[in-house]
């Protein structure tokens, strides 16, 4: 039989994450979705630095009728990279909330107003593009250093390749500063300021067997670290964008039975135990969580006798899954209900009260496979271990390449968010599902669409989001990033006790189980009460750098890195025969500090100093009550 001829080739993943660090280390981001990386000697190296996560870029190869027929490597082909990444975040409009919102979005002007005409070009880090060919290429020349913010060299990374001719992108060293040395006032449109943050299109000609061919191109976002690696939002990004190509662009709803097509049939450990799953993993990132879905609470739903309801479709357990599933809001309500879960704040918080988007919800999608498991029409499956990537079927590669990206990232609060934001869920913005439109090559990013830029602009037929080039992913996101996430934390209100709601514990800690605690529990010549007390202790995240939140916001430009990383540790609980001690356990690794910063001065003498309080968006103050399902069930 004569092997099919290659008729097309593309670049996978179709938007690959590559993740900044301080580090020369690095390690590579995953292929495999919901498997989270797992560096050896963990995500710092031996300085404490934090390692690179790199994106990695593979070229497939398809015939006539678009079957993709395997992956095409330097070991039969050519292959010459052209990546143009870019950082744009200050010459773009400021974050009020995302535009997309019905009815909400608050129109935003520009940052940095007063540099106008020909100088905003100064605010533009544009390296250019960067080609690259051949294997185990790397060297100087394939820097992205370039780009120029007001004269000064921004580096927003680098190119190499592996054995294999493959493209492996390293972002940024986490490098932010004011023009004018002034220290950060906001959590979002810093003026004056930039990071190194970037994105771009990655592009491949390829040669092979005397032909050339132009591949789909991709794109590649650098974003902060995760701070919480192996910990996934309870709304991924996966979620959000497969929630759009089901209801809007023909994507296949993997919820089907395929004995029965007029039957809509969830998967258990597919489909419904993530949800749950989630809920529980994010109490190593947040006290509320702990005590609600935690270990030794009620609802923990890793614990053998709740698994085993859970995945119980019997009419006998029907009332268990209805009185769970009626816990989760509903994402087509108007009705405000703070009470519901998931406890994280909304797209809408901050400017919005008591309204429905104040509050996050799972997507349409996963409400209704929640719908049907309530009501016992799931499929009551096993759980199947991760098969590695190139053990898969090439057709299951391309599946997993698609996701894998997306699954690490979150799918929300949008406000603005950390990694990739609100524009993903628009339809527009897709050539196809998880493949983004992008601008013809070299074509730079539009920046300019008036004074003030409305929802009815940016969602127009030729607006922003209407294709993606240099720098187009992350301008929605805040800058510098690192004073969004010592804002954006979890809220407290001392009438439940608990740090409710959050916004993104699992990328940006707010409560962590420390190192020495971690140690204390591990002792089995304590008693288990002595060990649980130590078990249940959790310390903020940012400890480190005060209360004060100007002085806060400052100190993690500067020192970021320090932070610990909350990594699953491979542990031996011993003397615990009772249970009441976890079997898997992330802890804060890492967390290193040098001494004082010495930009604190700067602080506590800003101009605006006594704007502070409106500033505070780390403890809201809105009045929220105690979860029902917490109250009926303690």
């Amino acid at each position: 039989m004569s092997t099919p001829l290659i008729s097309s080739v593309a670049i996978y993943p179709p938007l690959g994450i590559a993740r900044i660090g301080n580090s020369n280390e690095y390690f590579l981001a995953s292929d495999l979705p919901g498997i989270a990386p797992n560096p050896p000697g963990g995500f710092k190296d031996s300085e404490h630095r934090i390692k690179k996560q790199v994106a990695r870029f593979r070229i497939y190869g398809f015939d006539e009728a678009g079957n993709p027929l395997r992956e095409i490597t330097a070991d039969e082909a050519n292959i010459k990279w052209r990546v143009h990444a870019a950082n744009v975040k200050a010459a773009w409009y400021q974050f009020n909330n995302a535009l997309d919102l019905p009815k909400a979005g608050i129109p935003s002007p520009v940052r940095n107003s007063d540099i106008k005409g020909a100088d905003r070009q100064q605010l533009i880090i544009d390296p250019g593009s960067v080609t690259i060919e051949g294997s185990n290429q790397s060297g100087e020349e394939y820097h992205l250093n370039k780009g120029r913010f007001f004269g000064k060299e921004v580096k927003l990374g680098e190119l190499r390749t592996d054995e294999k001719g493959r493209l492996l992108f390293f972002g940024g060293d986490g490098d932010a500063a004011s023009k004018d040395n002034k220290p950060p006032v906001t959590f979002a449109n810093n003026d004056g300021y930039h990071d190194d943050t970037c994105d771009g299109v990655v592009r491949a000609t390829v040669e092979i067997n005397g032909e050339t061919f132009e591949a789909t191109p991709a794109m590649v976002a650098v974003t902060p670290p995760d701070f919480g690696p192996g910990i996934f939002g309870v709304v991924t990004m996966n979620d959000v964008v497969q929630d759009l190509f089901i209801r809007e662009m023909d994507y296949p709803d993997s919820a089907i039975d395929p004995n029965d097509l007029q039957l809509y049939r969830p998967e258990f450990y597919r489909h419904i135990y993530p949800i749950f799953r989630r809920l529980t993993d994010t109490q190593w990132v947040n006290h509320g969580f702990f005590v609600l879905f935690g270990k030794n609470s009620p609802s923990d739903f890793t614990a053998p006798e709740m698994l085993k309801k859970l995945q119980d479709n019997s009419a006998e357990n029907k009332a268990f899954r209805e009185r769970l599933f009626n816990w989760f809001r509903d994402p087509d309500s108007n009705e405000y209900t703070p009470v519901k879960i998931p406890p994280f704040y909304g797209d809408g918080f901050g400017e919005f009260v008591k309204l429905a988007i104040v509050d996050l919800p799972i997507t349409r999608i996963q409400y209704k496979r929640l719908r049907h498991w309530a009501e016992g029409n799931f499929i009551v499956s096993e759980p199947v271990p991760p098969i590695p990537f190139e053990e898969l079927p090439v057709e299951q590669q391309i599946d997993s390449l698609n996701q894998a990206p997306f699954e690490e990232c979150l799918g929300g609060p949008f406000h603005p968010g950390i990694e990739i934001t609100w524009p993903m869920r628009v339809k527009m913005m897709w050539a196809a599902p998880y493949r983004l439109k992008v601008v013809e090559e070299g074509e730079s990013t539009q920046l300019d669409f008036g004074p003030l830029l409305s929802p009815q602009i940016a969602l127009s037929e030729d607006g922003p989001v209407s294709k993606s080039g240099p720098g187009a992913l992350t301008r929605w996101l805040g800058v510098p990033w690192q004073t969004d996430e010592a804002s954006c934390l979890s809220g407290y209100n001392p009438t439940t006790y608990l740090p409710l709601p959050s916004f993104w514990a699992a990328r940006v800690p707010n409560q962590v189980l420390s190192a020495d605690s971690y140690n204390r529990m591990q002792d089995s010549n304590l008693n288990i009460a002595q060990r649980l007390k130590h078990f249940d202790y959790r310390q903020d995240w940012l400890r480190d750098f005060g209360t004060n939140y100007l002085r806060k916001i400052n100190t993690m430009v500067h020192e970021w890195h320090e932070l610990g990383i909350i990594a699953k540790v491979e542990q031996n609980t011993g003397n615990n025969e009772e249970g009441y001690l976890p079997d898997e356990v992330w802890k804060e690794t890492g967390r290193h500090f040098t001494g004082e910063d010495p930009t604190i001065e700067q602080v506590l003498i800003a101009e605006n100093a006594e704007e502070q309080p409106k500033l505070l968006r780390s403890a809201p103050q809105r009045k929220r009550t105690r979860p029902t399902f917490a109250r009926d069930e303690r």
